[in-house]
């Protein structure tokens, strides 16, 4: 299995402002780097505080990249994998839609309502751990389903757990030309923090899109 991170942030590492709102901080052609990145794995994931603050669909926005994906005898559509201990998934949220299938990873603790909820609108809903999602039982369950290439893209809470479980191979970050600020704003890893080991990277490529910089590090 190979765990890709993608993320995009502002020059001093946020996610997002302090209210939690999105930001368009690359422009068209990171955009379709994305997509690119998107068709090429089998799944994409998100933690649930993205879902519940962007409401993405995450689907390839291509038709060419859908087609190339058929062409190699693969879904349409990478599959939808959503980190949510506690079954926090709204069931209008755009990531439940029928435009592509959806994974939502709980813990075994989660509400039985709105585990049932979630599985009402046709999404698959995998427990894995007690009291939170338990990654490596996570991605193990996943696996198990055909999805051994998963590209993350967000949010902070699980990118940290994530490095901290050390399952990240490659970590692709654009870096746009945009200031945020705000001590609450979300960061590319935030969750606890580091304080006695910290994860090291390989430092592959440096690339100009846009108007700011993609770096690629091996993990």
């Amino acid at each position: 299995m190979t765990i890709h991170v993608n993320a995009a942030t502002s020059v001093d590492g946020k996610l997002a402002s302090r209210r939690r709102e999105q930001l368009a901080i690359s422009g068209p052609a990171d955009f379709a780097r994305v997509d690119r990145v998107r068709a090429a794995n089998d799944a994409v994931m998100v933690g649930v505080g993205t879902v519940l603050a962007d409401d993405p669909s995450l689907t390839l926005d291509d038709p060419e990249l859908v087609a190339t994906r058929e062409e190699r005898g693969a879904p349409p559509q990478p599959t939808r994998v959503v980190a949510d201990s506690n079954a926090r998934t709204p069931p209008d949220a755009r990531v439940l839609d029928d435009a592509a299938p959806t994974v939502v990873l709980v813990a075994a603790g989660a509400p039985d309502e709105r585990v049932a909820a979630i599985e009402n609108t046709g999404a698959t809903v995998l427990a894995a751990g007690d009291e939170r999602v338990d990654l490596p039982m996570a991605f193990e369950g996943i696996a198990a389903r055909g999805l051994v290439d998963v590209m993350v893209e967000g949010g902070g809470e699980l990118i940290f757990s994530l490095f901290d479980a050390g399952l990240v191979d490659e970590l692709t970050v654009y870096v746009g030309s945009t200031i945020v600020g705000g001590r609450t704003a979300p960061t590319l890893a935030d969750g606890e923090g580091f304080v006695d080991e910290y994860p090291t990277l390989d430092l592959v490529d440096v690339e100009r899109i846009d108007d700011g910089v993609l770096l690629r590090y091996d993990c």
